[in-house]
């Protein structure tokens, strides 16, 4: 069988992801990533290997200010948001939806799931981390309704300043890890297994999630499709 081409992914502005086709299948299956998302960012800190990259400064701010890792996952989904009105990025329906939903799950598995006991736990949590986080990324990608605070200032500085995206993110993420490595944030081998490993398991995951956007005759609007690799949407 031949494997599935990469897919083709729409921008759409909020006014047409309101009209967009499969509406509330589109709905279901970006909570359905979005929920998944914040709980494999949940078992990456149980793990005690190593939260992923902005959890790093996340979980840093949440000691010192005596809060939830998830409600500062919000807190600073909407600050990186703010930053969006100088760059001229549009937000979607995801990007609302991403910045909160997903500070929630975090707090809901942090809450499910007891701290790793020993190193095989600790290393099953975080590998199975890594992995439900970059299909459930593919999963929220391939509804299409919108990037996340963090996708949108990634690509706005890009389009800004004139670079690739793939130096900008790299730039941003190495900026954030310091920052929450010099806070104190829990860097450590899960940081770097997420760091590398989840680029590869969304691209294998994503041909097989997405939902096309369809003309009204049945076929994708080549005039709105692009063939950039998707973004990782934390």
């Amino acid at each position: 069988m031949a494997e599935p081409s990469s897919p083709l992914l729409a921008n759409l502005s909020l006014r047409d992801q309101l009209r967009v086709d499969r509406l509330p299948l589109r709905l279901l299956q970006m909570m359905i990533g979005l929920t998944g998302f914040g709980l494999s960012l949940a078992m990456l800190l149980r793990s005690g290997l190593g939260g992923a990259p902005w959890d790093v400064l996340h979980a840093a701010l949440a000691e010192r200010a005596g809060l939830s890792v998830g409600t500062l996952s919000i807190t600073v989904s909407f600050v990186v948001l703010l930053a969006w009105i100088p760059l001229r990025e549009q937000p979607g329906i995801g990007t609302f939806a991403n910045a909160i939903w997903v500070g929630l799950s975090i707090d809901l598995g942090m809450a499910l799931l007891p701290p790793a006991t020993g190193p095989l736990p600790a290393v099953v949590l975080m590998v199975a981390g890594v992995a439900v986080n970059g299909v459930s990324a593919a999963v929220y990608i391939g509804a299409q309704l919108g990037p996340g605070a963090r996708d949108g200032l990634m690509t706005g500085l890009g389009r800004v300043l004139g670079r690739p995206v793939g130096p900008v993110r790299i730039a941003l993420e190495v900026l954030v890890l310091a920052a929450g490595w010099a806070l104190g944030g829990p860097m450590g081998v899960g940081t770097v297994l997420y760091a590398l490993g989840l680029g590869p398991v969304i691209q294998l995951a994503l041909p097989h999630v997405v939902l096309p956007v369809l003309t009204p005759a049945g076929g994708a609007s080549a005039a709105e499709l692009d063939e950039t690799p998707p973004p990782d949407p934390a």
